[in-house]
């Protein structure tokens, strides 16, 4: 089992980009540019590395290598994402993995391109690049090519030498599973489970009981064998249930208008272990979104926009109004008013600086959920 913090280490120190491997300072997938520049270095890795994996890091300082972090992105449908624009597409997961010196709320993104022998190209327009586009990387550059692309084993030995270098150890696990319950979130109620005598899985947060069932609040969990990230919120409320053979995490968002807000169960996301060392995932979007008068709507709308002029032009408005500008302009666009989510992904500049961060978390948090939808 591959550590995935040792091999972000690893792939750090081949200092500069190269044909196997490509880092970024973040992801920006909430625009048709940041789509289509995820969507190119997707592309280009995997026409140059049909035999063996290669590697996006996300939340490193490109001139320097300095570990920054990013926020943590827990969208499971990205590969929907590369399915819905790439023709014979790789299969790609993304992992969360924490590092000693970053925030609880950051981590280092690593996208991981499995092997594919097929050329992959694009089927759909994105930004300024057109069907049928296809790209390769040559050192650290994605370039487009239009002739047939050479089958190539160069990386191979150089990727497989990185990742046996990366491998596991029970001496990292624990070192791991200590650190989680007694540095970083001792503060919290935490807890650990054992899967088939191969992973460990820890969890901590605020717990409280309601109609006797538990909820966490502030919520990590991380597995600590791989020592990723599996679920991170600062915000929205968990139920954690688990067997033998399972793992699951049952998410909820508080939503609602002005004061009125209920909690609506949003995705179900369930770790099988299995006794050969592996491991799946399965998700499962549980939302409903609430549905609201449309005359009444039409008039909060309109106040929503109102309050972003007024930050726009800093005329001073209330920290409630403000916190409300994201879920309320997502319950407009779930509720039929088509130009909300413009709306809302131009209101990011203004929430990210304003003072109260829960106006720019929030603002995250209404964007997640409407990729969530987009991609199921």
């Amino acid at each position: 089992m591959i550590n995935k913090r040792l091999l972000v280490k690893n792939l750090l120190a081949h200092n500069n980009e190269n044909s196997f491997y490509d880092k970024k300072r973040q992801l920006n997938l909430h625009t048709k540019e940041g789509k289509g520049k995820f969507l190119k270095h997707i592309c280009a890795l995997s026409n140059s590395n049909p035999f063996n994996n290669s590697y996006i890091v996300v939340g490193v300082e490109d001139d320097n290598n300095e570990i920054v972090g990013d926020d943590f992105f827990d969208d499971s449908r990205i590969q929907n994402l590369v399915n819905a624009y790439l023709e014979n597409p790789p299969k790609i997961t993304y992992d969360n993995i924490s590092f000693p010196n970053l925030p609880k709320e950051r981590v280092v993104g690593l996208v991981t391109i499995k092997p594919k022998n097929k050329i992959s190209y694009f089927k759909k327009n994105i930004y300024t690049i057109l069907i049928n586009s296809t790209f390769i990387r040559i050192g650290s550059n994605t370039v487009p090519t239009e002739e047939k692309i050479a089958v190539s084993k160069s990386n191979v030995a150089t990727v497989i030498s990185i990742e046996n270098n990366s491998r596991n150890s029970i001496a990292l696990t624990l070192e791991s599973v200590l650190d989680f319950i007694t540095v970083r979130h001792k503060d919290l109620d935490n807890q650990y489970q054992v899967f088939k005598e191969n992973f460990v899985v820890c969890w901590a947060g605020k717990k409280h009981i309601v109609r006797n069932e538990t909820y966490y609040s502030r919520v990590a969990i991380e597995l600590m064998n791989e020592q990723i990230k599996l679920f991170y919120s600062n915000q929205d409320e968990v139920i954690i249930q688990y067997d033998d053979d399972r793992f699951t995490i049952t998410e909820y968002v508080k939503l609602g208008l002005n004061d009125a807000t209920s909690y609506y169960p949003l995705e179900r996301l369930t770790f099988h272990f299995y006794d050969n060392g592996y491991y799946k995932m399965e998700t499962e979007l549980l939302f409903e979104p609430p549905q609201y008068n449309k005359k009444l709507l039409f008039h909060i709308y309109n106040a929503v926009r109102n309050t972003l002029d007024k930050l726009e032009k800093n005329i001073e408005v209330l920290e409630e109004d403000v916190l409300r500008i994201a879920p309320t302009l997502m319950i407009c666009y779930l509720n039929g008013f088509t130009d909300a989510k413009q709306k809302l992904i131009e209101a990011k500049s203004v929430l990210k600086a304003y003072p109260n961060s829960m106006a720019f978390l929030s603002f995250k948090d209404s964007l997640r959920i409407l990729r969530k939808m987009k991609y199921n």
